[in-house]
């Protein structure tokens, strides 16, 4: 039995917080979930009480305490349940930057049992619109800037919150942020709340080609994916030789039977209407971490966060941890408190993870999330001296989650080791989309979601994803996998950024294409990166085109690739 493996037995014992049991529900498939699990997001917010001295936020006008919030959230619980008229099942939706006020919105939807919609920030007045109108949201809460972008407040809506205002406010809609200032004396959650199986979220998926969908998670589905990574966290402890039975009650009773440990600190780089981002918000709330907001990415600024606040995690998306990794102002700023560093979101280049191992002597952790939104965000990962040995596997499946490689044509399961579209089940897998029962239908054949991603899991349980779906090149008959390509041409010196798509060719059908943004100070031409991914991969992989850019790849909100916009740029 491996170290994980004896520490992951010590840790799910029936005596621990952190056991396993099987379950069946509405009629659905046998999976497994974790009995002392919070019942609900209310439970995990309500349990912050313990932390009311510590820092909850750190953002760039000051700091909010895990108490301030306490008293902010259940004013303005009492604000929408009362006067607003939000009842349990009513969406309220949330538009803005990652200001303190978006975690206040999320928790006060959160106790009194509404559903939180969050949208994301940089779309445009229609989009926004459309997800306001097919959520049937009544309360909007927007910053400053999204009430400009709407103009007016949006039909259909009963009340519009106001944030950070920039300018009049829109006809009718209200300062919030004068109701928060006035709200300073003590004040209890509202009464009831919901229940463990009640919706709590509709996240509206990238939407990289057509409308976004709404993904419905359940309370359940999110204290899920809590709990899951709060065990994966005492794995890690319980490897390090911090004994079992400390570890056994959760991270709450943990840190104050050890209390000089570090107390968390996490730097939030991805924004809260992200699966990843809004996973951080509460995984910080269930270990009463401190959070330090970034509302835009800037490198030199999270160095200086890293150092002054002393963060002892930080996860984001590749691009993001490539320029933190690799700025020449790196060396001003002490990193030593730094105990994990991750990326997700997007494929993770191997070499990432070895930089992680050459800027720490392997100190630092390297952590690897991987899930979508579909799966309440992680349901495999790989970390710590694991991840160092396989940088290119995503990891293991979290304990309550089943995993299966199957033929994307035939639905059957594939042989070991062959490559089949990843599908998982297990209560990280949200209820369906909203509204959309037969893309639903599609997407969650009997309890078994289909990710859409291309992969294969070895021996040992480690799952490999090698592409999306849709992205698979099929030149002449071979299938080539941007993501192996694009990984070796990260590991040559004059590449900042790449990313390969296929392209219309008259008799093989496609061809292999890599637009590269090159590194400042360097120099590379089409026929070395050829000759450098010949020397790695088969004839067939190497890519016919290479297209040089000057302007950084385009990207959605969380560092996704838009590889449409590619081929588009391709074909002209």
């Amino acid at each position: 039995m491996t170290d994980r493996a004896r520490a992951l037995a010590a840790l799910t014992a029936p005596e621990s917080v952190y056991a396993i049991q099987p379950a069946v529900r509405d009629g659905g498939p046998p999976t497994r979930e974790f009995p002392g699990a919070p019942g609900t997001l209310r439970d995990v917010f309500t349990a912050t009480a313990a932390f009311a001295g510590r820092d909850a936020f750190v953002h760039e006008d000051g700091r909010i305490t895990y108490g301030d919030q306490l008293r902010l959230v259940a004013h303005l619980a009492r604000h929408l349940a009362g006067p607003l008229g939000v009842r349990r099942g009513d969406r309220v939706a949330i538009a803005m930057r990652n200001h303190p006020e978006w975690p206040l919105l999320f928790w006060a939807t959160q106790v009194i049992g509404a559903i939180a919609v969050p949208l994301n920030a940089w779309w445009t007045a229609d989009e926004l619109r459309y997800a306001l109108a097919d959520s049937g949201t009544t309360v909007l809460a927007a910053d400053g800037e999204r009430a400009a972008v709407l103009g007016e407040v949006p039909p259909g809506v009963a009340a519009m919150l106001v944030v950070r205002a920039q300018g009049p406010l829109p006809p009718g809609a209200d300062d919030l942020s004068a109701r928060l200032r006035g709200w300073t004396g003590p004040c209890d959650l509202p009464d009831g709340g919901p229940a463990p199986d009640d919706d709590a979220t509709i996240l509206y998926t990238s939407g990289t080609t057509g409308r976004p969908k709404g993904a419905v998670g359940t309370h359940r589905n999110h204290t899920t994916n809590l709990h899951t990574m709060q065990l994966a966290q005492a794995v890690q402890l319980a490897r390090a030789g911090v004994p079992a039975d400390l570890l056994t009650a959760g991270p709450v009773r943990f840190q104050q039977l050890v209390p000089d440990i570090p107390v968390p600190s996490a730097l939030q780089t991805y924004p809260f209407f992200h699966i990843a981002g809004l996973v951080g918000l509460y995984i910080a709330a269930g270990q009463g971490a401190k959070v330090s907001l970034m509302r835009r990415w800037d490198t030199e600024r999270a160095l200086r966060l890293i150092e002054t606040e002393k963060i002892t995690s930080a996860t984001m998306v590749p691009t993001l941890l490539r320029r933190l990794l690799e700025s020449p102002l790196r060396g001003k700023y002490d990193l030593s408190s730094l105990l994990t560093l991750g990326a997700g979101g997007a494929p993770v280049p191997p070499d990432l993870v070895d930089e992680v191992g050459r800027m720490s002597g392997r100190a630092v952790s390297p952590l690897n999330g991987y899930g979508m939104t579909e799966t309440t965000c992680v349901v495999v990962s790989n970390s710590g001296e694991e991840y160092y040995d396989r940088p290119d596997s995503v990891g293991r499946p979290v304990p309550v989650v089943d995993v299966a490689v199957v033929d994307p044509v035939t639905g059957k399961d594939a042989a070991p080791g062959e490559t089949g579209e990843i599908r998982f089940r297990g209560p990280h897998v949200v209820r369906g989309y909203w509204n959309l029962p037969e893309a639903t239908a599609e997407c969650f054949p009997d309890g078994w979601f289909r990710t859409g991603d291309l992969g294969h899991v070895d021996a040992d349980g480690f799952v490999y994803v090698v592409d999306r779906l849709k992205d698979v090149i099929i030149r002449g008959g071979e299938n080539v996998y941007s993501a192996e390509v694009e990984a070796v041409l990260f590991e040559h010196p004059a590449v900042a950024d790449v990313a390969v798509v296929g392209v219309p060719h008259r008799e093989l059908g496609e061809e292999v294409a890599a637009v590269v943004e090159v590194r400042p100070g360097t120099a590379v031409s089409a026929a070395e990166l050829r000759g450098h991914v010949a020397r790695r991969l088969a004839a067939f992989k190497v890519p016919t085109t290479v297209r040089f850019i000057d302007r950084p790849l385009p990207r959605n909100a969380v560092g996704k690739v838009l590889k449409r916009e590619l081929r588009d740029m391709l074909a002209l």
